[in-house]
């Protein structure tokens, strides 16, 4: 059975967030890039994610969907990385929390608010909607970001990587409001050298994407 990391991702998606991880991660893998349509659609690459939808990977036979699964996987099948805390670490308990924070209330609300989608301001269908309020998560967010440098004790860790590449995107597309505590936590990530080089590879990807 191959441990060889195949990452299947398109330079304009959430595969931007697993490059990163993986640049993180420091170990060896190989891309497959899967472009938008036909070829995102079709059986061969269904065979790997039903949805037809990147990113995916594989890793000693295993396949691993959904962006913050794949994180996590990483993190704890890479553990000299030191990008999850310890099963013993009390600070695991926060990293789960905010690593699917980002997950489910962030990506959900977020995205809500881009198709338009408002919640009634009604206690009962309120309580329908996990996130409850677009504000209420934003809130939330903000005061876990000012609260320490990290989410997670005084390292950084894959729920950093996973929740700061939502606001980085968000911000720089508006679908997040720019905050202060928003700005001063992702500056503290944007320069750490694996993000930096995984910025690079997916631009010149998509470089030669829009050349093809």
């Amino acid at each position: 059975m191959s441990d060889e990391l195949v990452f299947y991702t398109h330079p304009m998606s959430r595969g931007r967030i697993v490059r990163w991880m993986l640049e993180e991660v420091g170990a060896s893998y190989r891309t497959e890039v899967v472009g938008y349509g036909p070829a995102m659609k079709e059986a061969a690459y269904r065979a790997i994610n039903p949805l037809g939808k990147v990113p995916a990977l594989r890793h000693h036979g295993v396949t691993v969907t959904e962006t913050a699964a794949i994180c996590a996987y990483l993190a704890d099948a890479f553990p000299e990385a030191g990008l999850a805390p310890g099963l013993s670490d009390p600070q695991r308990g926060a990293y789960y929390r905010w690593l699917f924070f980002g997950a489910g209330p962030v990506e959900a609300a977020v995205t809500n608010k881009a198709l338009g989608v408002v919640v009634p301001d009604d206690p009962r269908m309120r309580g329908m909607v996990g996130y409850g309020s677009l504000a209420e998560v934003l809130d939330a967010l903000e005061g876990a970001v000012s609260a320490a440098e990290y989410l997670a004790g005084g390292r950084f860790s894959a729920a950093d990587l996973y929740v700061g590449a939502h606001l980085m995107w968000g911000m720089q597309f508006g679908s997040i409001e720019r905050r202060p505590a928003y700005e001063a936590y992702v500056a503290r990530l944007a320069d750490r050298p694996a993000a930096v080089r995984a910025r690079e590879i997916d631009d010149r990807l998509l470089a030669e994407s829009a050349e093809a």
